[in-house]
């Protein structure tokens, strides 16, 4: 069985909080649900950093720019400035400028926010936004397969688009039926958990493209390693000395156990603690990398070590 999956007493918390200056959280299920945060939450941020930790908050949502999680953050009383957010959407960018070096355009299935992102590293791109309508009968699919490409095209990156449509499919497909054509996917995450219930996420469309292609997308968000790598570089962040709070095994845990951090499962999200102990249980060592170090039910069990 796995080491770790161990809930925080008030005496191991206290001393896990000593032996760390930065802690990374998830927003969603960790510091919030919907337009309310969960309770303590607030104060638990605003008091980290009073006391002088470190604090960033990673999201796998690329619909959202960090000035605006910045927004909503200090809107619900946290204490958030923007270069602390680190989303998918201006990592997406960052890596196809920086990493990549990408000189040419980009196929964009997602929003706004991915578009401005690309813009404002200097990259230009095409497909963001409502698409054609597909007419009964075979003459449209027929055009979509001849139609010429744009030569300038040399990725394309998949994030949460409403305005999906099977042209867009389509097109992609064709565009990385050309191998030195990139293919980039802000996240994997197959739904989006909300009150009421879920929609589809961005992971969807990403397995509709790969099938379609027979490519496999490079992932940018959790539980890739890239976004902590881009905090590495931006803040010269210490693995040793961080911890990953997340209330998602597949996406928070995993990455921080990609990055080799210490891991904090809170209970107000989406994944339980009877998943956490079958990954552990389990004789696989892909699914011990999904075991927490440690579990809370709720980050607001982490107060009372801060008195």
């Amino acid at each position: 069985m796995a080491a770790g999956c161990v809930q925080l007493s008030r005496p191991l918390c206290s001393q896990i909080l000593a032996s760390v200056d930065t802690l990374l959280f998830d927003c969603d299920g960790v510091l919030w649900r919907g337009e309310s945060p969960i309770p303590g939450a607030v104060q638990l941020i605003n008091r980290l950093q009073e006391q002088g930790k470190r604090v960033f908050f990673l999201t796998n949502n690329s619909t959202k720019s960090r000035q605006m999680y910045g927004e909503k953050l200090r809107a619900l009383g946290f204490q958030a400035r923007p270069e602390q957010v680190f989303g998918t959407a201006p990592c997406s960018a960052l890596y196809l400028r920086q990493e990549a070096r990408l000189q040419a355009s980009v196929y964009l299935i997602g929003g706004a926010t991915l578009r401005g992102e690309l813009q404002t590293q200097g990259i230009a791109c095409s497909g963001s936004g409502p698409g054609p309508e597909l007419t009964p009968g075979p003459g449209p699919m027929q055009v979509w397969a001849a139609e010429p490409l744009d030569p300038a095209v040399g990725a394309v990156l998949v994030g949460f688009d409403e305005h999906f449509t099977y042209m867009k499919l389509c097109r992609a497909t064709r565009y990385l039926q050309n191998p030195a054509c990139i293919f980039l996917a802000t996240n994997t995450d197959t739904l989006l958990p909300l009150e009421g219930g879920g929609v589809p996420g961005t992971g969807c469309l990403v397995k509709a493209i790969e099938a379609a292609s027979n490519r496999t997308a490079h992932v940018i968000g959790k539980p890739s390693s890239f976004m902590f790598e881009c905090m590495v570089k931006e803040h010269g962040i210490n693995p040793s000395r961080t911890v990953m709070v997340g209330d998602r095994l597949d996406t928070d845990i995993l990455m921080g156990s990609n990055c080799g951090l210490r891991t904090i499962l809170t209970l107000t999200g989406v994944s339980t603690l009877e998943e956490a102990r079958a990954h552990q249980e389990s004789n696989s060592p892909d699914r011990h990398k999904l075991v927490p170090s440690f579990y809370v039910e709720s980050i607001a069990d982490l107060l009372p070590a801060l008195d």
